[in-house]
């Protein structure tokens, strides 16, 4: 029911092992060899908050919602699975559909009716059963396969090149093209992985209220949503964010924006109904560490310094990528403002002969194919300037000899 997640393959090992890491999307700060020292560089000396407010509470306080509607998960991609699977088994009172068949491994796209694609069985022949998921293409792979994991029938809906506009007509034409009136849940990043894209909080709302007209909800992986180069919402960390929208599950986590990856913890904030019956879900892999807990409270307690941090890093970064792009000459797509990541094309080579050539000299950039890109390599600044301006360097280098 889990096949194995091709971009997690690639990537294992891989920021380590390179020279120059334009790959790790994370503004991470230098860490120490693993079990050194428990306590992440940038939590390290931090007071505790005062009180004994529980992580949720505090989450919720962030996002403007009630407790009630958060769930803490060990991570976003835990979040991300306790969402799904929360919404395939809400309407049966919260009980696992033991008869669910295992959605195909295709995971290409269609442009037509909105960019609908039909999932596949093992032997090639369209699976009827299961419940519905929609899914936004170009796309992080995780977020494809995870409903086919656990028996969904995946389509696709294509945010269109290159700006990677979220547009609802081409939600609502996909589930048309789906051949149901309901569907489970629609799937968005925002940003946008691969493109960095960043939608509205009106635009979300106007995706949300398509979903909701068809029975289902709308689930915003909001990890990236922070990278702004100012506070455009008092929410979630001062980026958009769809949390309080009716029929919504956002999901985000301390790894991204915080650069926190360590700690592997995230969280789903929901509707009530949606959220109670999440935790009956996660009861069934738990897995957020006490200790993990404790330090991500620390994060809260001194929330403004680090964020203001954070947003610094962000700017700075986008600023490197955006001049090193638009100082080429073979290289075309748009570094969204704030966004120090983006999905790049090269006027002669596709993203996996731009990704090799980089290996081959230490350097690391992401294949697009693995977002169901492949003309493109999404190129990520996480490090600090200095680190950026290096990598970058070198990584142009690459293109002189392409």
């Amino acid at each position: 029911m889990f096949p194995p997640l091709a971009y997690l393959e690639w990537i294992d090992g891989r920021p380590a092992a390179a020279d120059y890491d334009l790959g790790t999307s994370d503004l991470r700060l230098a860490e120490t060899p693993d079990g050194a020292e428990p306590v992440p560089p940038r939590l390290a000396g931090l007071d505790a908050p005062a009180g004994d407010a529980s992580l949720a509470a505090l989450v919720a306080d962030e996002y403007g919602v009630a407790e009630d509607r958060v769930v803490v998960t060990a991570g976003a991609t835990h979040a991300n699975f306790v969402a799904a699977a929360t919404a395939y088994t809400l309407d049966d009172g919260c009980a696992a559909a033991a008869d669910a068949e295992v959605g195909g491994a295709d995971t290409g796209t269609d442009d037509s009716a909105g960019g609908a694609r039909t999932g596949r069985d093992a032997g090639g022949d369209e699976d009827e059963s299961g419940p519905r998921a929609l899914v936004e293409a170009p796309g992080y792979e995780p977020l494809v396969e995870l409903p086919r994991a656990l028996g969904a029938r995946v389509e696709r809906f294509r945010r269109p090149a290159p700006e990677a506009e979220l547009l609802p007509d081409r939600v609502e034409n996909a589930v048309v093209a789906a051949g149901s009136e309901e569907i489970a849940h629609v799937t968005v990043t925002n940003r946008h992985n691969p493109t960095g894209r960043l939608e509205s909080r009106d635009d979300l709302a106007d995706v949300a209220g398509v979903v909701a007209d068809h029975e289902g909800y709308l689930l915003v992986d909001e990890v990236y949503a922070p990278y702004t180069a100012e506070p455009v919402d008092g929410r979630g960390f001062g980026g958009p964010t769809a949390a309080g929208l009716p029929s919504t599950v956002v999901t985000g986590s301390l790894t991204k924006f915080h650069g926190l990856g360590g700690l592997k913890i995230g969280w789903l904030v929901a509707p009530p109904e949606f959220a109670e019956c999440a935790r009956a879900v996660e009861a069934h892999v738990p897995a957020v560490a006490e200790p993990s807990v404790a330090l991500a409270k620390r994060l809260f307690a001194n929330r403004d310094d680090l964020v203001a941090e954070s947003r610094k890093r962000c700017v700075s970064n986008h600023g490197l990528l955006a001049e090193f792009v638009a100082g080429r000459d073979d290289l075309t797509g748009p570094v969204p403002d704030g966004s120090p990541f983006g999905l790049l094309r090269h006027d002669t080579a596709d993203g996996d002969e731009v990704a090799r050539a980089a290996w081959d000299a230490g350097v690391l950039v992401v294949p697009g194919r693995f977002f169901g890109a492949p003309d493109g390599a999404r190129v990520s600044l996480g490090g600090d300037a200095a680190e950026s301006e290096r990598a970058l360097a070198a990584f142009g280098a690459v293109l002189d000899g392409l």
